[in-house]
């Protein structure tokens, strides 16, 4: 369950909110010397600024290279060539654009929510085996359950937490 809540929150990570973030980038790869690699592959990766990101590419020849995959990304920036510096202005997010966002990140949430719910219904399985087994007694069943059941509820209400504050960093900005 705790690598569920981990993979949300990096997948969450990624999401564009106004400010500058160097895990926008993540899902980015640029197709260099056969292969497609992260941009932190590529370069270094920095925020200088609140709405500023700087890719600093260290080869010449792969600069275009990440330019066109930025500009092919799901981002929506620009960016701006200076160099071997590729700096990406994040403007502000409109409303209609925000509402986007905040649909995006309940979709995000709710797979979470599925996750744990399957792994869940994974373990209450594997009771049920050791019950038919006889390792395991009646009592240690329901037992099993219920702490299976608590542990579904804190890891479904830390989900709703991690949502509710995104969402709120996504309505501020």
């Amino acid at each position: 369950m705790n690598k569920s809540i981990n993979s949300l929150k990096k997948d969450i990570s990624t999401l564009r909110t106004g400010r500058a973030n160097t895990n926008m980038l993540d899902t980015i790869k640029v197709d260099v010397y056969g292969q497609l690699m992260p941009i932190d592959q590529i370069g270094t990766i920095s925020v200088p600024e609140a709405r500023l990101i700087s890719v600093q590419v260290w080869d010449k020849a792969n600069i275009a290279l990440v330019e066109s995959a930025i500009q092919k990304s799901e981002l929506g920036i620009n960016p701006q060539i200076d160099g071997q510096i590729i700096r990406l202005r994040i403007p502000d997010l409109t409303e209609e654009r925000r509402k986007d966002l905040i649909k995006i990140l309940k979709n995000m949430g709710e797979k979470g929510k599925i996750s744990i719910r399957n792994i869940r219904r994974e373990a209450n399985e594997d009771l049920k085996k050791k019950l038919k087994e006889k390792i395991i007694s009646e009592d240690n069943n329901k037992n099993f359950e219920k702490i299976i059941q608590k542990l579904t509820d804190l890891n479904i209400e830390n989900i709703d937490k991690i949502l509710s504050e995104k969402e709120k960093e996504i309505i501020q900005l």
